[in-house]
């Protein structure tokens, strides 16, 4: 989950990290009471999940409580790449800036280890730097069990050749930049700039968080920083229902038992829906392991609430779960949706294989569902659901 640079303060003041006040606001005229709790002066702020704010128009100065008010007038609504602005932060105007530098933590998946990044080119240009002069990044393995000390904070600072009067002060703020990252199970932590001022301080002017959302079990007050609105509501309604669920943008539904079966099955349906009018998967929808009644039936009453959706590919490949106990599940599904006033009226196409996979095929024939259709292989399941799809188109 990304948040948004408020959020991200919030928690780097949290786990004392350097920052500067700010308070988030939605309408102009908020804008001018807050600026002039900040003794007058203030930097307004786009708060959307996506760079290029300030290259964009989405950050400015206003040296006045009525200059706050048109700023956040003008940048209330704006889209920045493809994203509207419904909230702004007013931020405490920093002292004047003699550098800027770029600190981040996060999980590098390729190596299985966490990685410190940090470059004494700071700024709106960090990409660039990264992409024309590598070597300005450094990039520095973290153990998890060690962690981020004030020792190995050292070391990243002189792998980076931070100057010599801010490398303490860098230093520790990397350690509670650390101390965030681990705090609140987040995936990334990054600040950019992080910037020295003139009278010497070292400060975290914007930043960026986020959160693994596979911890929400054990980090409750996560849930206060989900974009509700901006949410798309089938994702949600999975959310509530503890599916693992991804809208995609195509016709055919998609339900399967474990996360490589499900991609599979979305390059499968792909490739078949070439030949069919190029339909394409409507979304990933992972039940896991136990494919009781309930959670087909939850699986499918999400993917039949899209309206996108026209066939629906149920592929399960039986192991620890059977497939008899698959095929019980979707014919007990239809009748608890059938029971809620939700009947199935879009076609499903079923494939099972692997344990028990002839007695779950003889549940499904014994059924006898007008809308159910049993394909034993995958390809030409995935044919025929692209066949449904691009007839009902």
């Amino acid at each position: 989950m990304d948040l948004f640079e408020y959020q991200a303060r919030d928690l780097f003041a949290k786990h004392g990290v350097p920052v500067l006040a700010g308070e988030v606001i939605d309408t102009p005229e908020a804008a001018r009471e807050a600026t002039e709790r900040l003794g007058g002066k203030s930097v307004v702020k786009a708060q959307v999940k996506v760079g290029g704010r300030g290259k964009a128009g989405g950050v400015k100065l206003a040296a006045t409580p009525d200059e706050a008010v048109a700023r956040a007038t003008d940048i209330l609504g704006m889209d920045i790449k493809g994203h509207t602005v419904h909230k702004v932060m007013i931020a405490e105007l920093s002292p004047e800036i003699e550098a800027e530098y770029y600190v981040s933590y996060l999980l590098d998946r390729t190596n299985r280890t966490f990685l410190a990044m940090a470059s004494v080119q700071g700024g709106m240009d960090i990409e660039e730097v990264a992409e024309k002069t590598p070597e300005a990044l450094a990039k520095v393995p973290v153990n998890a069990v060690d962690g981020v000390d004030i020792v190995k904070a050292r070391e990243i600072v002189a792998q980076a050749k931070f100057p010599a009067d801010v490398a303490e002060g860098v230093a520790e703020a990397l350690v509670t930049l650390w101390d965030t990252f681990v705090a609140e199970d987040a995936l990334l932590v990054e600040v950019n700039p992080l910037v020295k001022t003139k009278d010497g301080r070292i400060l975290a002017l914007d930043g960026k968080v986020s959160l693994d959302e596979n911890a929400d079990f054990r980090q409750p007050e996560h849930e206060a920083l989900e974009d509700k609105a901006a949410a798309n509501p089938l994702e949600a309604a999975a959310k509530a229902k503890n599916l693992n669920y991804v809208k995609l943008d195509g016709e055919v539904g998609i339900i399967g038992n474990g996360a490589g079966l499900v991609m599979s099955t979305l390059d499968v349906v792909a490739y078949a829906g070439e030949n069919h009018g190029n339909v394409k998967p409507a979304n990933f929808l992972d039940i896991g392991g136990g494919a009781s009644a309930e959670v087909m039936a939850n699986g499918l009453e999400i993917i039949l609430g899209d309206p996108d959706v026209k066939s629906v590919f149920v592929n399960v490949f039986g192991g620890i779960t059977a497939c008899d106990e698959v095929a019980n599940g979707i014919v007990q599904a239809l009748e608890l949706l059938k029971s809620k006033g939700e009947e199935v009226t879009k076609p499903l196409v079923v494939r099972l294989d692997g344990n028990n996979a002839e007695l779950g095929r003889k549940i499904l024939s014994d059924a006898n569902h007008p809308l159910v259709q049993r394909v034993d292989t995958m390809d030409g399941a995935a044919d025929k659901a692209a066949e449904l799809a691009a007839a009902a188109k």
